[in-house]
């Protein structure tokens, strides 16, 4: 086993969050000997992370107090850690010109285009009907993107299978009945091959070394059949720059430096034999992405946070091979009801039948001295597992699953498996190998 980094002396962390995404983070970093205060804004997720480490109700207290403040999100969250960068803090998080690049799902796509990145055809919308018009008169496969806030409620993401189009009328039309507010969306031409992110972290001037390849499972049942959800699993490796990463977010390198962005960054593409196509951009970290590459990291990720933060370049020390996380998940989810989830899956006890390792927390909080269900989501832990090949790593997720007892919890039981596929794939289009 390799062993992890000996960390610097204690540092102040500040974690200033929106929806309580970053609590594993900020537990982590506190077990390896740290100071954490964690803000949430949203009231509802306020009890998430009870008992984990240090809440606070008013962030500008103790903005003096930190070493590091940590923002997790976009959502206007990068003029914020823009403007305490300006100040001289110490910040990981955006700019309000990152958060736009994935909240504006046009802009985005300009913005590639503008730096020389190939992208696929596609048109914005704040009407159901101009876009089911547009349909018929362009029969065609597409993707049906939300834009903005409305990128969080996953239901509202449907890819097309017909190449007439005819699916997506017909979705178009059932969310125009059932619309409540003007919408934002893309539609996207829909290309077939193997969707796979590349991403990286950056201090302020330029990435750090290696890269993360990762492959996401965002349906909710095994054999990527469904709903889509926001995450059900990840499996990924480390890597030097490649051909996807080189031909698509390392032709930002110097715009985010002139932007004096901070944190982690990653392009979600599909690619063929005949090119590389991104799909959106994520401008902070990924959930569960942040949690699983945590478990990959040699170095203590508070250390490396404060060292980007403070626009260092850290050697990024990462395990061998792979690492998966899985999502364990309770009812409703990946659905909102509240009542549903009152009866079956509110402050529902987490039992370990030995340990905690290899496990991450989402809406998990402690209360007399056990680990129970909060929040609203659903979502309660990430489960990880690492080694030389995706088959060793799969064994190690699942036998460590089996570990873990919540009432009503549910999985998939197949992350990874695409990857003996489509890494023949990707090995044999050129896409994986080393560019120095």
């Amino acid at each position: 086993m390799e062993n992890k980094i000996i960390i610097q002396k204690p540092k102040n962390f500040l974690f200033i969050t929106i929806d309580a995404l970053v609590g594993d983070i900020a537990w982590q970093i506190k077990k390896e000997g740290h100071n954490i205060k964690f803000y949430t804004k949203n009231p509802e997720d306020k009890e998430v992370a009870d008992g984990f480490f240090e809440k606070v109700e008013n962030w500008k207290e103790h903005v003096d107090w930190a070493d590091v403040i940590v923002f997790d999100d976009v959502l206007g969250q990068g003029k914020i850690a823009k403007e305490l960068r300006e100040k001289g803090k110490f910040v990981i998080g955006g700019t309000p010109y990152s958060d736009q690049l994935e909240d504006d799902r046009a802009f985005g796509q300009e913005e590639l285009k503008k730096h020389g990145v190939q992208i696929l055809p596609y048109k914005e919308f704040r009407s159901f009907q101009e876009a089911i018009d547009f349909v018929k008169q362009n029969p065609c496969a597409y993707v049906i993107k939300p834009s903005g806030e409305d990128q969080n409620i996953k239901g509202l993401l449907f890819v097309g299978e017909e190449d007439d189009g005819r699916d997506v009328v017909q979705v178009l039309n059932d969310y125009k009945n059932a619309a409540k507010k003007e919408p934002w969306f893309q539609l996207q031409k829909r290309v077939q091959g193997v969707e796979v992110a590349v991403g990286a972290f950056f201090n302020g001037k330029e990435f750090i070394y290696p890269i993360n390849v990762n492959f996401e499972h965002k349906k909710l049942f095994p054999g990527n059949i469904g709903p889509s959800t926001g995450e059900m699993g990840t499996s990924m490796f480390w890597s030097g720059p490649n051909k996807i990463f080189n031909s698509t977010l390392k032709k930002l390198e110097l715009t985010l430096a002139k932007e004096g962005y901070v944190g982690y960054i990653d392009m979600n593409c599909i690619v063929n034999g005949y090119g590389i196509y991104p799909l959106e951009f994520t401008s902070r970290f990924g959930y569960p992405t942040i949690s699983i590459q945590q478990e990959g990291m040699i170095n203590p990720i508070g250390d490396f946070f404060y060292d980007i933060a403070r626009g260092a370049n850290p050697k990024l020390k990462v395990k061998s091979g792979f690492q998966i996380g899985v999502r364990l998940v309770v009812p409703p989810f990946p659905f909102k009801d509240m009542e549903t989830f009152n009866v079956k899956s509110k402050d529902s006890v987490i039992f370990f039948k030995k340990n905690h390792e290899g496990v991450h927390i989402e809406d998990v909080k402690i209360a007399n001295g056990e680990w129970v269900v909060t929040g609203t989501s659903g979502v309660i832990l990430i489960v990880c597992g690492t080694g030389t090949t995706m088959k060793q790593a799969q064994a190690q997720v699942y036998k460590r699953i089996k570990n873990i007892k919540i009432p009503h919890m549910y999985y998939r039981t197949d992350i990874g498996d695409r990857w003996f596929e489509d890494s023949d794939k990707l090995h044999t289009w050129g896409y994986l190998r080393d560019i120095d």
